[in-house]
């Protein structure tokens, strides 16, 4: 028996070694360890709790053990609670302060109850030295608080159990043998426990000590295996999903393997029993059509517009390679990233940039730069090019009459009039105010003018309303041809201004030809 109560000292004491040894190995890792803090806590507890029991059993006299088991509760009562916590936290989730609070209420009162059991023996109803047995033993009839004790404790190992259990299918596999020690470590005291309660343990001893040096090495065996703690399989998965950006990940055939949240709210058709299929497959049957984005290549970075609540948003594409632990590429990663507000403000200075406010069409600016390229084009592919100046007729009676939303509403119409006319190679451009130029790539002299009468005719033919009321427009056209390097931009817009004035000069609405590009 005596050799039976010396090894029984043995493992409780190896246990404790061990728990301290987590507790100093964290404490210096403490910056790299999510929940280190609670870890210290709680490796900490089960040490005091292991070194209370180990001492308790070499004693020799009943106030020396109970003077150790007032030292084992110290740690073992807030062991079950911080457990708790811990667990908590590792699957990524929180408790408020009310309820971390309240975890540590009935740890505290058992302390109480066991340092001053001597005045009210709520805790042990008796306490006395075993008489069968050869070396000291302390044996005891449990009180009420002791089973509220036994209670609380066994509740909180069973919820961190049940709350381990439940991410199992949530954790990708190669984080698995963590949540398996970390769900071990918390069945093998809860059933000792029961064991013990029910007096099934040989000799009546508590188990629990000496089974925490089997815990003890199985997180010490993850820590080293598997970088228990270093890194948090749940905590990455918390990341994941809380991401703004929505990912897809594919295996080597590119077929789905895993998506997160945002990509949810991106796609709400998505489903997890798309999961394993190919992903043009999955687009095909969301959109229509396969993936539009090549995304069989590292470092891929594209834009993506989609239809989303029957608005367009648009998604910056990016991705990269998967690689395992050989450096193989084993998949494909997708990052779609919102950027439908940074391409709208994009496209608003666009606008202000390149484009007439008002009208829609270019501005002058952006006129002057096309238009230098649209004639170094033709000088290369040795084309004709011609350009239109128009200008209404007395629009400053028109803003005086009728007041400027009318002046802004003549030039609108105008602009709507001629885009009717106009091939999508033609450079429309507000010039002026109530001036327009438009840029004819190979186009003769003769089909400048030919169209600039179009023009004319069909703003003649098209009153502006204005509250019912039709408002003739007029305007005046001025055409030039462009001869070769022998001119620039600047002549040829100065030959159809010349043509312009002449226009306007001989009663306006009529077209003018610059008389020595018709020479």
């Amino acid at each position: 028996m005596e050799s039976h109560i010396n090894l029984y000292i043995t493992l409780v004491a190896t246990s404790a070694v061990l728990n301290v040894f987590l507790c100093l190995y964290t404490y210096s890792r403490r910056s790299e360890i999510p929940s280190s803090q609670i870890f210290i806590l709680y490796t900490g507890a089960l040490s005091i709790y292991t070194f209370g029991y180990a001492i308790e059993l070499a004693s020799n006299t009943l106030e020396q053990m109970k003077f150790w088991t007032t030292v084992e509760y110290i740690g073992m009562p807030f062991s079950a609670s911080l457990g708790l916590i811990l667990m908590v936290k590792y699957t990524g989730k929180t408790l408020s302060k009310k309820v971390t609070a309240v975890l540590f209420v009935i740890p505290s009162i058992t302390l109480c109850m066991v340092a001053t059991n001597d005045f009210h023996h709520l805790f042990y109803k008796k306490v006395w030295l075993r008489e069968d047995s050869p070396v000291p033993l302390m044996d005891i009839a449990i009180g009420q608080w002791y089973v509220i004790h036994g209670a609380f404790t066994f509740s909180c190992l069973l919820c961190a159990c049940l709350i381990l259990i439940g991410q199992w299918r949530h954790t990708k596999k190669m984080y698995r043998r963590q949540l398996l020690t970390l769900i071990t470590s918390q069945i093998i005291p809860m059933v000792a426990a029961f064991l013990y309660l029910i007096g099934l343990t040989p000799g009546g001893m508590d188990p629990v000590p000496v089974l925490m040096c089997i815990t003890s090495a199985m997180y010490i065996w993850a820590i080293l295996s598997s970088r228990l703690l270093t890194i948090v399989p749940i905590a990455k998965d918390s990341i994941f999903e809380s991401m703004r950006e929505g990912v897809i990940v594919l295996d080597s055939s590119n077929r789905l393997v895993d998506y997160n949240r945002s990509l949810r709210d991106m796609l709400p058709e998505l489903n997890q029993t798309m999961v394993g299929q190919p992903l043009n497959d999955i687009w095909l049957s969301l959109a229509g059509e396969t993936f539009p984005v090549e995304y069989g290549r590292e470092g891929l970075q594209t834009d993506l517009y989609w239809q989303l609540c029957g608005e367009t948003v648009c998604y910056q594409v990016r991705t990269s390679y998967v690689f395992n632990k050989n450096a193989q590429v084993v998949g494909t990663l997708i990052m779609l990233i919102d950027i439908t507000e940074q391409r709208f403000m994009q496209e608003q200075l666009k606008q202000l940039a390149y484009f007439d406010g008002l009208t829609k069409i270019y501005n002058r600016t952006q006129f002057l730069l096309k238009g230098r390229e649209m004639l170094s084009e033709a000088d290369l592919s040795l084309q004709s090019a011609s350009l239109i100046l128009l200008d209404i007729d007395y629009f400053k009676r028109i803003n005086d009459t009728y007041g400027h939303d009318v002046g802004d509403q003549a030039l609108v119409h105008v602009v709507s009039v001629c885009n009717r006319y106009l091939r999508n190679d033609m450079m429309f451009a507000r010039y002026g105010g109530e001036e327009f130029v438009i840029a004819l790539p190979n186009t003769s002299l003769q089909e400048a003018a030919q169209l600039a009468e179009q023009l004319r005719v069909a703003l003649l033919n098209e009153p502006l309303d204005i509250q019912g009321v039709p408002v003739t427009l007029t305007s005046s056209f001025g055409v030039a041809q462009y001869n070769g390097e022998s001119d620039s931009l600047e002549s040829l817009l100065r030959d159809a201004d010349h043509a312009l004035y002449e226009s306007k000069r001989n009663g306006r609405n009529t077209v003018r030809v610059h008389a020595v590009s018709m020479a």
